[in-house]
């Protein structure tokens, strides 16, 4: 009977310590109001009544459930409310983060931009703080919280259609809401790197999925968003092990795409820069998978004309390879020479900086198997017309290690660079490269005289030789061109044909 007369009182109305003003919730019957679904009972003074019918002292975060976004519960900070109920604040602010605002005028919904603001920047010193370990709810939110904010598609309009010059770099688009996404991004990795994080339990929300859409941002046109995704994705890397042949998999996509379809991507810079970090990780030996990526991911990138935007981590992957197993040093100098620009001297010219850093780490006897093309091609640089490729091969002998490897294979290797020093003092037009290449030619002498004087006999011999037959070529076709100019022309004669010009252009030139 009392229960019954108490139930038909009225109840007053709910106010926390900090005055919150509830107003906005509508009304229910018999003193309780309902958002979504969910009731929210209020009782006299500052005290909640429990379950459990033990009257306990609460904050405003204690009465709503954690699926409840209101403009008042996430402004409440994690101090003011108890340990246990920190997590149920958390995801309640993980969930109003969830509004996503157009950061494209500045003026539109600014103070609910600010309350965003303010509400990741508590989310963000919460994580950092590591009170306890998160549980699968606050995990899953956080996920979902983060997923909304940074998975977009880019718009078309602020891409480049062109895949630039060789080693042209576009100008940076940056993003409007990049203040606002950078918080998410601190979010993300701080979050990550948290202790309390089980990576057995992130492993389920932080899945396949979610790696994918990740490494999808790397396009964006902002260098910031991409150099935090490179961090953030080299702590999912090591965090979570079970990702890692699907990581190293989705980015080999990546890079195929780029080096066979789309011959543009934002992101390789970023992206080789964690994969180096990653080679350096690999144990040793190395396995079939690893040596993969060398020979099917890393040297096709080679090809591209915009090598030059990521040639330096590019060649840092490759060296580290080689470090971790010299072996494949001779493999590597094989594919290089495949991909050697034979049309462009800018590109040459990276090939033979990234040629000096390999010989550097190849020892004598893995360079036995691919030393004549090597310095074939090396002799065909020397000679090159562009004077900064032939001065590029030339510095080649600036370097300890190259001299040594040299003087080591020097009855192979002399004969093949030699007579290219020689055509370029005959006719090189530049004066640093003739200085160069005097400087190289008295090394060699220093290192060698005999072998000097008898490769450069032989040169002078084929050189005579060479002279020989094309002079006798040029008499043959003397004589074709005499016999033609007394004996008429049949169905089986060779023909040497004149152009005609035209009487006013002959005029013209005469």
């Amino acid at each position: 009977m009392w229960k019954q007369f108490l139930s038909k009182l009225p109840h007053k109305s709910f106010q926390s310590d900090a005055s919150l003003d509830l107003t906005h919730l509508p009304p229910g019957n018999n003193g309780t109001g309902s958002v979504n679904g969910n009731s929210i009972h209020r009782t006299s003074g500052d005290n909640v009544v429990s379950s459990r019918s033990t009257t306990l002292k609460r904050t405003a975060s204690a009465i709503f459930p954690s699926s409840v976004v209101t403009s008042a519960e996430p402004l409440l900070l994690f101090k003011d409310v108890p340990n246990a109920e920190k997590q149920n604040l958390f995801i309640s602010k993980l969930n109003f983060c969830c509004l996503v605002f157009d950061f494209s005028d500045p003026s539109k919904n600014s103070a609910e931009k600010d309350m965003k603001r303010q509400v990741l920047l508590d989310l963000i010193g919460y994580v950092d703080a590591g009170t306890s370990r998160f549980t699968e709810p606050v995990i899953s939110a956080s996920c979902k919280m983060i997923a909304i904010n940074l998975f977009r598609a880019f718009p078309p309009n602020t891409r480049s259609g062109n895949g630039g010059g060789e080693a042209e770099e576009e100008v940076p688009v940056y993003d409007s809401a990049w203040t606002h996404l950078q918080l998410v991004y601190d979010l993300l990795q701080k979050f990550i790197e948290s202790s309390y994080l089980d990576s057995k339990i992130g492993k389920k929300y932080i899945d396949h999925s979610f790696v994918m859409r990740l490494l999808d941002l790397f396009d964006s046109d902002d260098p910031r968003e991409r150099d935090c995704l490179k961090t953030i994705l080299h702590r999912i890397y090591g965090k979570f092990m079970v990702h890692r042949p699907f990581i190293r998999k989705a980015v080999s996509n990546i890079f195929y795409r780029f080096v066979f379809e789309t011959d543009r991507h934002n992101g390789i810079v970023e992206i080789l820069e964690v994969f180096g970090s990653v080679i350096s990780g690999f144990a040793q030996p190395l396995k079939e998978e690893h040596k993969l990526l060398l020979w099917r991911v890393l040297m096709p990138l080679h090809k591209p004309k915009t090598l030059g935007v990521y040639q330096q981590q590019l060649t840092y992957c490759v060296t580290q390879f080689i470090e971790k197993e010299p072996k494949l040093a001779s493999s590597v100098i094989k594919g290089l020479l495949r991909y050697w620009p034979v049309t462009s001297s800018q590109k040459e010219v990276m090939f033979l900086s990234e040629l000096e850093e390999i010989l550097e780490a190849t020892n004598t006897a893995e360079l036995q198997g691919c030393m004549i093309p090597l310095f074939r091609r090396i002799g065909f640089c020397i000679n090159s017309s562009h004077f900064q490729v032939a001065e590029r091969a030339l510095f080649l002998w600036n370097n300890n290690h190259v001299i040594n490897l040299m003087a080591q294979n020097r009855q192979a290797i002399m004969p093949l660079v030699l007579p290219a020093l020689e055509r370029n003092l005959q006719s090189h037009w530049n004066q640093t490269v003739l200085n160069l290449t005097q400087y190289v030619k008295k090394m060699f002498s220093e290192m060698d005289e005999e072998l000097v004087l008898a490769c450069k006999k032989k040169f002078e011999e084929k050189e005579k030789k060479q002279k020989t037959m094309e002079e006798k070529r040029r008499l043959i076709w003397e004589h074709m061109e005499t016999s033609t100019a007394f004996h008429p022309v049949t169905r089986n004669t060779t023909v040497l044909v004149v152009p005609v010009i035209a009487p006013p252009i002959a005029a013209a030139l005469t």
